[in-house]
Formats: C-alpha cells, sequence, structure tokens
C-alpha cells in the first residue's frame, strides 16, 4: 500500500519540478535586496514560531493524563525567569524585524534612484539612468522611451547592468505595474505618476504583468521585458525605429480603446508630448491640461470669467460607447446671498431662460419644486428658505 502511495504522488512532484520561483530567484539586484528581507523576516519569525510548535506538542506529551511522573502543582501562578523568557524573546523579534523595516522601507524605496547595480558595484558617476515611461491601457501595457524617441506595446527591454528610471501612470483605471525578476510592484493611477527604479544584472528574457484586477481583459495584460548586452539593445532599438508606425495623439486615442490579448507592436516614432499629455488627461484635442486647470485655481481661478466652462469630463466612459451621469450643465448667473435678497424686495427677479429640467448641482437629488401663485420666482424663494435651514 505505501508503495502504491508513493507512486500516486509522482505526478504531483512532477508538476512541482516545473514551477519557476523567480520571486526568490529574481535577475535584478532590487529584487534580490526584497528577496533577502522576506527571508530574514520569515527566519525570524521562525525564531518564535518553531519553539513554540514544538514546545506545545512537549508539553501535550509530558503532562498527559496518563503521565503519572509528571510534576502536579495546582497552587503554581507565576515564574520571574519564564516571563523574562516568554516576553523577551518576542520583544527582541520586534525590535529585529522594525530594524529591517526601517531599512528596507528607505533602502528600497521605489522613487530612490539607486546607488549600486550589485553588491560591491556602485553606479559610475558617467552612467544615465534608462528613461522608460510606461502607460497601462485597457488591456495592454505602453513603453515610451523619450531619448530614443520610440515606442511599444507589451514589450519592453534595458541593457544588462544599466539602472532604468521608470515613470509610469494608467489611462483609465488603477492597474499594478509588476516584473518579479526586476523589481517589487507598483501602482499605474489615472492622472498620477508614480516612479520605480531597478536594474537588471543577468540577460534573458522575462515576464511581466498587471497584478492588480482591471477588467475583462485582465488575464491578457502581460508584456515581455528583456534583458539585453549593450550591443543587442543597440540593435534592438533599431529594430523598432524601422518601424513605419508613428504613435501621435490620434493614434494613442486609438490605441487607448479596450482590447485584449493585444500582440507586440513597434512604433518608429512618437509624440515627444505624449507622456505628459496622458498623464494630464489632455490628450484629446482642445481639452484642458490638468495642470494649467492648477496654474489657474493657485492664481485665484477665473472668476466670473470662467462661469461658461463646461464641466470637464476626465473618463473614457464616452469611447467606450457609453454615457454615464447627468448631461453637461454651465451656470446662467452667479450672486451672493444679498444680491438675490435685494433682487428679490425689489420684484425685479425675471424667471430664468431655461427650457426643460431645472439646474442641479454636481452629484446631487433634484430638489422637490412646487409652483406658487406669487409673481416672484419660486426658485428663489425655495433658496431662501434652504440658507434660513
Amino acid at each position: 500500500m505505501s508503495k502504491l502511495r508513493l507512486f500516486a504522488l509522482l505526478p504531483l512532484g512532477l508538476v512541482l519540478a516545473g514551477c519557476n520561483f523567480v520571486v526568490m530567484r529574481p535577475a535584478g539586484d532590487v529584487a534580490e535586496q526584497q528577496r533577502d528581507l522576506i527571508i530574514a523576516s520569515t527566519i525570524l519569525m521562525l525564531l518564535i514560531i518553531v519553539p513554540v510548535m514544538l514546545l506545545t506538542v512537549i508539553f501535550a506529551w509530558r503532562y498527559r493524563h496518563t503521565n503519572k511522573e509528571a510534576d502536579y502543582d495546582p497552587e503554581w501562578s507565576h515564574s520571574t525567569q519564564l516571563e523574562l523568557v516568554i516576553w523577551a524573546a518576542p520583544l527582541l523579534i520586534i525590535i529585529c524585524l522594525g530594524a529591517l523595516t526601517w531599512m528596507g522601507t528607505h533602502l528600497l524605496d521605489p522613487y530612490r534612484p539607486l546607488d549600486r547595480i550589485a553588491p560591491g558595484e556602485p553606479v559610475a558617476r558617467d552612467v544615465k539612468p534608462l528613461e522608460v515611461e510606461v502607460v497601462a491601457l485597457d488591456w495592454k501595457w505602453l513603453f515610451i522611451y523619450p531619448e530614443q524617441k520610440i515606442a511599444l506595446v507589451n514589450e519592453f527591454a534595458a541593457p544588462v547592468n544599466r539602472p532604468i528610471s521608470f515613470r509610469i501612470t494608467s489611462s483609465s483605471v488603477m492597474n499594478s505595474f509588476y516584473v518579479p525578476a526586476l523589481a517589487g510592484m507598483i501602482y499605474a493611477m489615472p492622472g498620477m505618476e508614480t516612479r520605480l527604479h531597478a536594474v537588471i544584472n543577468k540577460d534573458g528574457a522575462y515576464q511581466g504583468f498587471s497584478a492588480n484586477y482591471s477588467g475583462a481583459g485582465f488575464s491578457g495584460m502581460r508584456f515581455t521585458f528583456r534583458g539585453l548586452s549593450d550591443a543587442d539593445f543597440e540593435a534592438w532599438i533599431a529594430q523598432t525605429r524601422a518601424s513605419s508606425e508613428n504613435l501621435g495623439r490620434q493614434e494613442y486615442l486609438d490605441l487607448e480603446k479596450p482590447s485584449e490579448n493585444v500582440p507586440v507592436r513597434r512604433y518608429g516614432t512618437v509624440d515627444p508630448q505624449l507622456f505628459a499629455a496622458i498623464v494630464n488627461r489632455c490628450v484629446e484635442p482642445g481639452k484642458m491640461c490638468a495642470h494649467e486647470m492648477m496654474a489657474i485655481d493657485a492664481q485665484g481661478g477665473l472668476g466670473l470669467a470662467g462661469v461658461d466652462l463646461m464641466r470637464l469630463h476626465y473618463d473614457k466612459t464616452a469611447r467606450r460607447g457609453a454615457v454615464f451621469g447627468p448631461t453637461p450643465t454651465y451656470l446662467v448667473s452667479i450672486c451672493s446671498v444679498e444680491e438675490a435678497n435685494a433682487a428679490l424686495n425689489q420684484g425685479t427677479v425675471k424667471p430664468l431662460p431655461i427650457k426643460g429640467s431645472p439646474i442641479v448641482g454636481a452629484g446631487l437629488p433634484r430638489p422637490s419644486f412646487t409652483p406658487a401663485p406669487s409673481p416672484r420666482a419660486s426658485w428663489l424663494l425655495d433658496m431662501r428658505q434652504s440658507q434660513r435651514s
């Protein structure tokens, strides 16, 4: 029977033999430091867990009901030596874990530029990091090389032992950029830019993917990262530049539309301002950029000149073929409470020149409205009542 059970477990062993423990065997220095942090933390926790598990079994066996030789002391209540051991050991573990966490948080900060490419190998002063701009789309990844002026979909590469500086954003929903062999994951969020610094130390092809669920095509949102020698990297750049496709703003708007299991695409030229426009949500012609809006707000806003600005839409529902929420609204006039009261008392209020539904605030329910026999505007009376309440 034992031999049959052993043979039954052989298929399971074959399946496990095909596993690739890339997280524990990475090819980048940053990922290796993160692996070492995981191992050190696990060992420190096992220093408490293993003795507790062993002592649980030992105590249960030693003080079992049938063991008449075990000491029986029902009046026992305290032991200073035992209390010191019980509290001192976990305290030391917590101190060590806290020190590791503090150092790892600062040394492995994804926004912190690299100061080494491998243990004992600092980054040379004349080496400039490779800039890569990453955009998470539905459901694919766009990689832009601003210095080389090229772009690719679902593939990117970097020279071995050269620092890489990533600028990461998203077009619509939050994703998570993750290449296990290179470095830890970091979120890609619309309207925001996150950073990541990493280095690859071994050549090869590695898998990257989104680690944050983002819809129907999430399972196919994968890409290939290639670690290449300097010569091979230059050849790879030349191959991409040979593509006749150009990635301008209109081409990006077409590429941005949701699609699944997209093959690798290469763009020989790219708009140098495209990534900035994606981050500021103004790729569409004529749309105000987020940084322009913030600059206006920093100067005090547009005042009355801004009442004719339509409410800005930064969602992708229109291009997805669906429109949610209320229709765009405009301000017809603006006044203070005192001016409204004065106009009401003087009888100079005129009905609003609006046909159809009344104006409602963005996200607010439609107010109840009961016509009154008074010639004065009922909407202003409702406003006065709301101010008093």
